[in-house]
């Protein structure tokens, strides 16, 4: 069993920065590729950013490719997603999500969120314009 809580949102101006953060609960967090996903008003949710479990493999949406960087340390049970260059687009709650143990991302899975077993509540991120 994995919980998940997020941290970090709030309201900024488009260019300003935030990072949020995912404290994971469980003794299997190292063993499980991480990824974010964000839900804007009227959408569904939409894949973000993933991790996996070592760190070393990353991937993201197109849209947020050279603006978010995703990373991890499990020392801290801690995920992270560091947010530049914020856009009225990016609004959206965002969550962080879990994989199965050994259920690794790979370029054919990583955004599906049917593959992720466990979610946080989610964190608001409001960029005005």
């Amino acid at each position: 069993q994995v919980q998940l809580v997020e941290s970090g949102g709030g309201l900024v101006q488009a260019g300003e920065s935030l990072r949020l953060s995912c404290a994971a609960s469980g003794r299997t967090f190292s063993s499980r590729d991480m990824a974010w996903f964000r839900q804007a008003p009227g959408k569904e949710r939409e894949f973000v950013a993933a991790i996996s479990w070592s760190g070393r493999r990353t991937y993201y949406t197109e849209s947020v490719k050279g603006r978010f960087t995703g990373s991890r340390d499990n020392d801290k049970k801690m995920v992270y997603l560091q947010m530049i260059s914020l856009k009225p687009e990016d609004t959206a709650v965002y969550y962080c999500a879990a994989r199965g143990i050994n259920d690794y991302v790979t370029p054919a899975n990583y955004d599906n969120n049917r593959d992720y077993e466990f979610w946080g509540q989610g964190t608001q991120v409001t960029v005005s314009s």
